[in-house]
């Protein structure tokens, strides 16, 4: 009885032994996911300096009616497309009250029904948008430099490839990209004339200071689901009916609004 204690309490110290690396990975692996998205410390945000007043693209999220609920619910294909959402909420297409032996078929269009993210990245250098210079080549002491954009800067995201559709796309896109960065994003972005920042950077003696300023992205890439939309009514029922489903690959670069991320050269 004693040798069984033992050799039970052997296994399970060899289990736990040969456990711990795959929780670690599975720990460091989720950290190195939520990382990705955090902001770097050359990444500053200015959206209190910034001289001109971008406005959020914050997405409205259209919740389904309880009818509109029971039809998505119907068919096998997630809708997520808030457009399609809410266009069926305002349908007001009921069928005949007699029922007996009715049936009918409308058709709704071609829709892009969902988005699946495969994955979303950050270049944090997206795009320059300023650089300040400050010569201290026969000077007798350090001096300081700081950033202010010199002229009004507009950064455009856009899709990396033609879709049907665009601005759907475009839509859903945007809102599974912000809501996995939880970073304000938006198509459009403007970096106002003599936006200032109280960032210092030392020049010393006889030296040549270059801050570039750039802003950055997201880059999204995934799958984009097509489908022909019809409402099909049958008796006193109606149901939704999907049909030639097919699935695109499709890319956006998506600015991060009010933010800039900075890199400080010497010469």
């Amino acid at each position: 009885m004693k040798n069984m204690k033992h050799v039970l309490a052997l296994l399970i110290t060899i289990l736990i032994i040969l456990t711990l690396p795959l929780t670690i990975f599975a720990e460091e692996k989720a950290k190195t996911k939520v990382d990705a998205f955090e902001i770097p410390s050359h990444v500053l945000n200015i959206s209190k300096e910034n001289t001109f007043p971008n406005s959020s693209e914050d997405q409205e999220i259209m919740e389904p009616s309880e009818l509109t609920q029971e039809l998505i619910d119907g068919v096998k294909v997630a809708i997520e497309n808030p457009d399609l959402i809410k266009m069926l909420n305002e349908t007001s297409i009921k069928p005949s009250p007699v029922g007996i032996g009715y049936r009918g078929m409308i058709y709704l269009g071609r829709w892009p029904l969902n988005y699946d993210s495969k994955e979303t990245t950050i270049n944090w250098e997206y795009q320059p948008i300023n650089t300040n210079e400050l010569n201290n080549l026969g000077g007798n002491v350090n001096q300081e430099m700081n950033y202010i954009q010199q002229n009004q800067k507009e950064i455009k995201g856009a899709l990396t490839n033609k879709v049907a559709n665009p601005e759907e796309v475009k839509k859903m896109m945007l809102l599974k990209s912000a809501e996995k960065t939880k970073l304000p994003l938006a198509y459009a972005s403007t970096i106002g004339g003599n936006t200032k920042k109280n960032n210092k950077y030392v020049v010393p003696v006889n030296k040549y200071g270059y801050l570039h300023a750039f802003a950055p992205a997201v880059n999204e890439k995934g799958q984009v689901t097509f489908g022909e939309v019809y409402i099909e009514l049958k008796g006193t029922k109606k149901h939704l009916v999907i049909k030639n489903v097919t699935k695109q690959g499709i890319g956006a670069w998506i600015p991060i609004q009010d933010h800039v991320s900075f890199s400080y050269q010497l010469k």
